[in-house]
């Protein structure tokens, strides 16, 4: 059996995060059978403190030469790029339209009506759909998918990807992304894909967002505050050291003699009593009363046996994101540097994943 390699247009996925900048270049080989994706290219640069304050790039230079470092890292050559903004800055809104109107007459219909639906001035506004399929109340209509930002926060993004010299082609949203890449942990499962109802647990570094998936779509999203940061300042403030060695010495598992019990044990907890409280959050505001899996992702997610303890307290089947999985890698790209750090990768590969829509 033979793969066929198909001409598609690779992009690079950067996720624009508040400590790093994260970035994923993927191929893809269409066999008769399967479709299989290769890491082709990959970085994690840190970013200076304040550089991105609350999801805002606050210090658009910064990024850009954090991007350049992490390209050169990466060692792509790729100048093509799917960015995304967070989901607190998007509006969204699902609209009904006429079934047999061609995109130009959407786009123009959109552009009548947007204004009862943004309550910006269109003019300070990025704005874009997408078909969501036939509605439900009438076959001769459809369900379309508007999202709306601030022109700021997409130009931002934009801004620091132009220092580093590259090109955005998509700009999306992190929760989309996010559903994209978790596509991809269902390949195989149709049936998982099709019955499961999935919570993906992305623990930023002060922010934790829960999203909840039925039937591989997001359905609900809730942001808490708390993240990998309270772990790393504990370290930092009780064992005397830098912000850099801190991070280093708790992916390495090695910080101090009673680490473990004094410090990690009760994060982890902490971790889960967060998760707990998030989803009784979406239980009583939804039709929903139990969720069939965890997924945890984020920086956070790749502490040793973290989704044991979750799913210990939670009595929740749950496991650690890994959107490279089923993937192959390039002969330049350390298997095991990169397992490490996948479940922090999820959006970037989301992204990256757009290149081949």
């Amino acid at each position: 059996m033979f793969g066929l390699t198909r001409k598609n247009s690779p992009l690079l996925g950067i996720d624009i995060s508040s400590t790093a900048i994260k970035l994923v270049e993927l191929s893809r080989t269409l066999g008769s059978q399967a479709t299989h994706f290769r890491v082709e290219h990959y970085a994690i640069e840190p970013l200076p403190a304040n550089a991105v304050v609350e999801k805002k790039i606050a210090e658009p230079e910064a990024v850009g030469l954090c991007i350049r470092k992490a390209l050169s890292k990466a060692g792509t050559k790729n100048k093509r790029v799917a960015i995304a903004v967070a989901g607190s800055a998007v509006i969204t809104k699902v609209i009904t339209l006429p079934a047999n109107l061609t995109d130009a007459e959407m786009e123009n219909q959109i552009q009548l009506e947007a204004d009862q639906y943004i309550p910006y001035p269109l003019e300070e506004v990025n704005l874009d759909f997408n078909v969501i399929g036939p509605s439900q109340n009438s076959p001769e209509l459809v369900d379309v998918l508007l999202a709306a930002s601030r022109r700021e926060n997409v130009d931002d993004r934009v801004s620091a990807l132009d220092i580093a010299g590259l090109e955005a082609i998509v700009v999306d949203v992190e929760a989309y992304a996010m559903e994209n890449a978790c596509s991809l942990l269902q390949r195989g499962k149709p049936d998982e894909r099709t019955t499961q109802i999935t919570a993906v647990v992305d623990v930023g570094a002060s922010t934790t967002t829960l999203h909840v998936l039925n039937k591989g779509q997001i359905i609900y999203t809730r942001e808490q505050n708390f993240g990998g940061r309270q772990l790393k300042e504990e370290v930092q403030r009780r064992y005397s050291l830098t912000s850099e060695q801190a991070t280093q010495q708790i992916l390495d598992g090695d910080v101090a003699e009673n680490y473990e019990i004094d410090v990690l044990n009760p994060f982890k907890e902490a971790l889960a009593q967060q998760i707990g409280r998030a989803l009784q959050f979406f239980y009583s505001g939804t039709t929903f009363n139990k969720v069939d899996q965890i997924l945890l992702a984020g920086g956070p997610a790749s502490i040793p046996r973290i989704d044991a303890l979750v799913e210990d307290r939670l009595k929740i089947p749950t496991m650690v994101a890994n959107p490279f999985d089923q993937m192959s890698l390039s002969p330049d790209i350390k298997s095991q540097q990169l397992m490490r750090e996948a479940p922090a990768m999820m959006v970037a590969v989301g992204l990256a994943l757009r290149g081949f829509d």
